[in-house]
């Protein structure tokens, strides 16, 4: 497994990280990701009523996101309930803002080697 300390709270398993990413690329599940943060939580009835592909098709990007981390899934008599989980979103932020600061110290090393030349 390999971890990377962010901060003292937080730890980022760069496997749930590249799992969540992967989730996030598809464009359908960051609409559906986007529908339950909105609506506060929404069950695969009520996602498929606002998508052009079937209440089945929704439940399997549903899973994707669940297996990803991004959502939890909570049964409520006949349907699941889907809330956002937002602290696997923070881990994918710290992940994104931490390799940015690490982009911009290598462009940064670039720049000060082509200006001595």
């Amino acid at each position: 497994m390999n971890v990377v300390v962010a901060d003292n709270r937080d730890q980022i398993d760069n496997g749930q990280i590249g799992e969540a990413l992967a989730a996030l690329a598809d464009l359908t599940r960051r609409q559906l990701l986007d529908q339950i943060a909105a609506a506060g939580g929404a069950t695969a009835t009520r996602l498929a009523g606002g998508m052009p592909i079937t209440r089945q098709a929704v439940v399997k990007h549903l899973s994707v996101l669940t297996q990803a981390g991004l959502v939890t899934a909570q049964r409520q008599g006949r349907e699941v309930r889907y809330a956002v989980q937002p602290s696997r979103l923070r881990q994918v932020e710290q992940w994104a803002a931490r390799a940015a600061e690490q982009w911009e110290s290598r462009l940064d090393a670039i720049k000060h080697i082509a200006e001595r030349e």
